[in-house]
């Protein structure tokens, strides 16, 4: 397929094998699916002829489900929203949740955390856990990262579920039953700009799991990267190492996040540059990280570095973000907690201040 689309003047990417880019169209292959983008449809008309006539058989699926089971529509206003409402009717239904009697939730989640729960009641549901998270990582990862939380908390279980496990499960679902419909909402701004909103947790289970195990000590690291006012990448996950201090753990979530800015950097450049867009950090793009712990900041932005001796010990993460920072031009910014579109990845929030950021981060 490679060979192909090379033939036909489609040139792979150096950063994803899976993008290709034209004069006119720009392309997306995973296995069978393929998507087109270009301003004229002729463009990618054209293409497809060529493709048939390098013996690719193409089939057009408006009414399908989508790219990768993602249904992508677009508004009369300009905008595309991204649904996966099959995908949801699976996991209701996997759930045995009635549609028409079950009672829709305005949060995927409960204000404590899901714990192993040891001491636990068994499962007690006909349901495959495994299977359903399986599904719900699959749905937050693709087009609602309003969930990317809950579902991490209940993919810690797996393959020791409870339960409290199945109840939390559950509330995810009956969250989405209340929200089928609803996805990502793509309205990309004129200028060509990335955000990044990196958060933490400090020691978020502390109080709740046993006091004995290291686990209860971890924090949790989640964050959001825009381009064009669009999200692109989200993250919420227990961090690998225990963080001493909440300045710490926001340094932590904030070297993760970086590390996945930098890629992303680099493909907004050459995709920007293959449609025409200037991406001169100097002119029309700029590379932001929205930080709103102080400590962080001081660390961040401070030259030289300040560290003391209760953060010295986590100077290689420090200087490594800051070194990435200054080489990409990217300029990190004090944002107010409320507007931290990371915090809805980092722990469950009270249903206004959710909603909240959800309407920024999705549009509704």
């Amino acid at each position: 397929m490679v060979d192909k689309l090379e033939i036909c003047g489609m040139e792979q990417s150096k950063l994803d094998p899976c993008l290709f880019i034209g004069d006119s169209v720009i392309a997306v292959i995973y296995v069978d699916d393929i998507l087109m983008w270009s301003t004229d449809d002729n463009h990618m008309i054209d293409l497809a002829r060529m493709l048939n006539k390098e013996g690719v058989d193409l089939e057009e699926e408006n009414d399908a489900a989508g790219f990768l089971g993602v249904k992508m529509t677009k508004t009369s206003g300009g905008m595309m929203v991204m649904t996966q409402e099959g995908l949801i009717d699976r996991i209701v239904e996997a759930m045995g949740l009635d549609v028409d009697h079950s009672t829709a939730k305005s949060t995927p989640c409960l204000k404590a955390p899901v714990t192993k729960d040891v001491d636990g009641d068994p499962c007690s549901e006909s349901f495959a856990y495994a299977s359903i998270v399986g599904m719900l990582l699959y749905l937050s990862g693709h087009s609602r990262p309003d969930i990317s939380y809950s579902v991490s908390q209940v993919a810690r279980f797996t393959f020791c579920p409870r339960r409290s496990h199945e109840a939390a499960l559950k509330l995810i679902g009956r969250y989405l039953l209340g929200t089928k419909n609803k996805g990502l909402v793509i309205n990309p701004t004129r200028d060509l700009k990335i955000d990044a909103y990196p958060d933490a947790d400090f020691a978020g289970l502390y109080n709740y799991e046993d006091s004995c195990d290291p686990v209860c000590v971890r924090s949790r690291t989640g964050y959001v990267i825009n381009v064009a006012g669009c999200p692109v990448l989200w993250k919420s996950q227990l961090q690998t190492e225990i963080a001493t201090s909440t300045m710490q753990a926001e340094v932590i979530a904030l070297a993760a996040c970086c590390r996945e800015l930098i890629p992303i950097v680099a493909m907004v450049k050459e995709v920007g540059t293959a449609v025409g867009l200037s991406t001169s950090e100097s002119t029309e793009m700029h590379v932001c990280i929205h930080e709103d712990n102080a400590g962080a900041l001081v660390l961040a932005q401070t030259l030289p570095p300040q560290f003391t001796p209760a953060s010295k010990h986590y100077a290689v993460k420090t200087h490594w973000f800051r070194e990435q920072c200054i080489a990409l031009g990217i300029v990190i910014k004090k944002i107010s907690t409320t507007e931290q579109l990371g915090d809805i990845c980092t722990k469950c929030l009270p249903a206004a201040t959710f909603q909240y950021l959800r309407k920024k981060l999705m549009g509704w």
